[in-house]
């Protein structure tokens, strides 16, 4: 049974999967750093630890909001100002699922991986429902406050759920700035598929 959580927790199928002591030695003996895989990615930061033992913070709201605090502190809006890039670009990175495992070039860029929690464009035919359907996204506009709160949203989305699932794609440098503005441009962007209204 132990070792069924361990391998969840390293899998990341499990929100609760702190590993105590003998259990944490021998699964850093099992591992080994490969390429860009590192064992360093068996740290906990404060954010992860409290977020996979919510029975240890259960009700302490003044921790989870100095973590939510923290979160959005951490966000960096673009350097120029400009939260759009090429929505096409942005389609290949939201379609791209490689980057970051010990197998990936560490010289070619990371994927966003999108597809794998949400629908994008409506004809899609395969895609994850963790995160929500992000169809007609641009719909919303893009008012200033559209703009930043996808922006900071794609780059920590713990600045707004605290244990959000989602990737901190800015933030923990899975993204350049530039891919996460043509992401941003495949969610905004009238003429993205994604904002076809083909439903």
């Amino acid at each position: 049974m132990e070792l069924k959580w361990i391998v969840l927790c390293v899998t990341g199928l499990s929100i609760n999967c702190a590993i105590a002591g003998d259990s944490y030695d021998a699964l850093l003996k099992s591992m080994k750093a490969k390429n860009q895989a590192g064992l360093e990615r068996l740290q906990q930061d404060e954010l992860q630890a409290a977020c996979s033992n919510p029975q240890d913070s259960a009700g302490d709201l003044e921790r989870s909001e100095a973590l939510r605090q923290a979160a959005m502190a951490s966000v960096m809006k673009p350097a120029d100002g400009q939260y759009l890039g090429d929505w096409k670009a942005g389609q290949v990175v939201a379609a791209e699922g490689k980057g970051l495992q010990y197998s990936d070039d560490p010289a070619e860029p990371n994927g966003g991986n999108c597809y794998a929690c949400h629908q994008l464009e409506p004809d899609e035919v395969a895609y994850g429902t963790l995160g929500p359907s992000l169809t007609n996204y641009g719909l919303r506009g893009q008012s200033e406050p559209v703009l930043d709160y996808t922006w900071t949203k794609i780059w920590n989305p713990h600045s707004y759920n605290v244990c959000s699932h989602m990737p901190r794609f800015g933030t923990q440098g899975i993204l350049s700035e530039q891919q996460i503005k043509d992401v941003m441009a495949f969610l905004l962007d009238p003429a993205s598929p994604v904002n076809s209204q083909s439903n």
